[in-house]
């Protein structure tokens, strides 16, 4: 069992990653192999809306998405992470994940999502917000801690006196690997639940 961790902060060991780092040091704890990519310090365009990815499966911009997106394929669970940036994820990240979900046909069902944020001061949960709702589209149970997934501070070494978000963190990576290893074992027994014949697409037009 693994989960994908994508560092959308544009640095590489900051605020960002120390959260996360204790998140995949639960995982790995309990039995779920982690891993860590960096892409908040990449060049990454957003989507165009071409459609191509509609006949070829992938993204037509050749980047760091359709490198992930084979990692995503085969994880069992995805944590995204950013800073704030008024009140939002950083817009690197979700050009990235704008993309990744979009133009990637496989199925996400059941795979475990999280997101982490961390903040100076405030914007937390509007970040966090915008990010479940990557998982929330995709059939992708949200996991969820004691409170928000969040830690605060303006450097590495704040966030680790941010005793309740570590404490957060460190929740969140054991309930997530809990997730996994449950739906792995339901999946197995009786595989997972029925899914929709097809697609049905509502505009909102009189």
């Amino acid at each position: 069992m693994k989960t994908l961790l994508i560092n959308g902060s544009p640095h590489a060991r900051g605020c960002t990653f120390t959260a996360m780092s204790i998140v995949a040091e639960e995982l790995e704890k309990n039995g779920v192999e982690a891993e860590i990519i960096h892409v908040g310090n990449m060049d990454i365009r957003g989507c165009i809306g071409c459609g191509r990815c509609g006949e070829t499966g992938h993204c037509v911009f050749n980047d760091i998405v359709n490198d992930i997106a084979p990692k995503f394929e085969q994880a069992d669970g995805l944590v995204v992470g950013s800073p704030v940036y008024y009140a939002g994820p950083n817009g690197t990240l979700t050009n990235l994940l704008d993309r990744l979900f979009f133009s990637t046909r496989f199925d996400k069902r059941m795979k475990a999502g999280a997101a982490v944020c961390s903040a100076r001061r405030a914007g937390t949960t509007a970040t966090l917000d915008r990010l479940n709702k990557y998982f929330m589209i995709a059939e992708m149970p949200v996991v969820s801690s004691r409170y928000w997934n969040m830690v605060h501070g303006n450097s590495p070494e704040q966030v680790m006196q941010d005793e309740e978000g570590l404490q957060i963190m460190r929740v969140l990576g054991r309930n997530m690997a809990f997730l996994i290893r449950a739906i792995a074992a339901e999946r197995d027994r009786a595989g997972l639940p029925e899914a929709e014949p097809e697609w049905i697409g509502t505009n909102f037009i009189r």
